[in-house]
């Protein structure tokens, strides 16, 4: 009982402080790529509308499949022509408990002008947890679009803080969602006057995804669900997640040539067998995995790793940070004014940020390290990042060995862009598609 009130005392004082609550933290230890690009950082909202789509939430037992406008907002985060001295605010930013707003602060400056450079650039689409909301992978938002990456990060309908809905919406709209966007944005980008005119190239685009958005993401990627899960009765009404079945047309249409990388933090659902091996072979875009190794939501062994395990037909990577939970990496670091306990969520909202064992920003930068590499790889054909993905698999058994000239000997087997006994608790493991 006094630990709850001591959490509620938290909670008062800081609700009635206002915080930065930083988004582009930096440690000294960070590993090299994780430190943000040349861009200059600009940002604006859109609000989109994918018409005519299933209401899955009115679904009844009539069959009946009632059909509404299905709006969601984007951030969109770009390779902007110059930059102010002030730090950039995202504000009215909903918490966890879908009540309590606060600011947000980072590089990022709003509406600057988008660079004229005479070439486009490649696109990343973000894609939040249930629930979340657009703004919890912002750190790699910006730390993209800083290194020539136009990047959206989704408001999922039906799935956010403030409007979070049954979780069969979930299950079927992710992946749609994630799909429409890209079409949007390629809309956009070939329509006069419009600021991501010529700007993005969404014929090269990258996707990530965290927890439902990783699920959305191997969906996306091409990996059609299993008909036990489209018969749980917590589900989809009426076995609506058919769309997303292995082998179906409907599923077939949805991967997209276009999708050329994909990085799936926490990717849920494994543990749940919406996955077999046939649905994960379909997956045969390059994609980086990110896990927690006591994951307890989306699972490790029977989940994360053995999705990993099962993408046979594409060229993979699984980075793990050892004895992190689900919140490994993906999500930004828990604003000031969620550390205090919620009556509406019986537990303080800044469980949903952090790890019990990791930082929060020694796991951004490691993510941003490592989505730079990959993104560069794939969607840049940048030669000079493979070099960042070619490591022994466990951080604490490279040795770290440099010459007089500081130059690494033949011995030297450290991680790549990781400074003197800074990679620790760290696997990072590849496979190649079979193929």
């Amino acid at each position: 009982m006094l630990s709850k009130l001591n959490h509620i005392l938290i909670g008062a004082v800081l609700s009635s402080v206002s915080f930065a609550n930083p988004i582009d933290q930096m440690r000294p230890d960070a590993p090299e790529l994780a430190a943000f690009g040349t861009f200059p950082i600009g940002v604006r909202t859109l609000e989109v509308t994918n018409i005519d789509q299933l209401d899955v939430l009115s679904i009844g037992e009539n069959m009946k499949k009632p059909r509404y406008d299905r709006p969601l907002t984007l951030e969109v985060w770009y390779p902007a022509e110059s930059k102010s001295t002030k730090r950039g605010s995202y504000k009215n930013v909903y918490l966890r408990d879908g009540v309590t707003k606060v600011t947000l602060t980072g590089k990022a400056q709003r509406d600057l002008p988008p660079i004229q450079i005479g070439s486009s650039f490649p696109l990343i689409i973000l894609s939040h947890g249930y629930p979340g909301n657009r703004y919890l992978l912002s750190h790699l938002g910006e730390n993209l679009a800083s290194k020539g990456y136009v990047v959206v990060s989704i408001d999922h309908t039906e799935s956010t803080y403030h409007d979070k809905a049954a979780f069969g919406s979930t299950l079927v709209n992710r992946p749609l969602d994630q799909m429409f966007v890209l079409n949007k944005v390629d809309t956009l980008s070939k329509e006069p006057g419009h600021f991501l005119e010529g700007l993005v190239d969404a014929s090269n685009t990258g996707l990530i995804g965290y927890s439902m958005g990783g699920y959305g993401a191997l969906i996306s990627a091409g990996a059609g669900v299993t008909q036990k899960s489209i018969d749980y009765t917590w589900g989809a009404a009426n076995g609506e997640l058919s769309i997303h079945k292995a082998g179906s047309a409907s599923h077939d249409s949805l991967v997209d040539p276009r999708l050329k990388a994909v990085v799936a933090f926490a990717p849920w659902g494994k543990n749940y067998d919406f996955w077999d091996e046939k649905g994960l072979a379909g997956i045969k875009t390059p994609i980086m995995y990110i896990a927690g190794s006591d994951d307890d939501v989306s699972g490790y062994e029977n989940g994360v790793k053995s999705i990993f395990d099962e993408s046979i037909n594409t060229n993979r990577y699984l980075l793990t940070y050892h004895y992190a939970n689900h919140n490994a990496g993906a999500p930004i670091p828990a604003p000031k004014e969620s550390w205090g306990y919620s009556d509406a969520l019986g537990f303080a909202p800044f469980e949903h940020y952090a790890d019990p064992v990791w930082d929060s920003v020694r796991m951004n930068n490691i993510a941003q390290h490592f989505t730079t590499a990959f993104m560069g790889t794939y969607l840049k054909q940048d030669e000079d990042k493979k070099e960042y993905l070619n490591l022994v698999q466990r951080s604490g058994e490279g040795v770290y060995q440099l010459d007089k000239n500081k130059k690494p000997t033949d011995e030297h087997t450290y991680w790549k862009g990781f400074s003197d006994r800074s990679a620790k608790g760290l696997s990072f493991e590849f496979k190649a598609k079979t193929f």
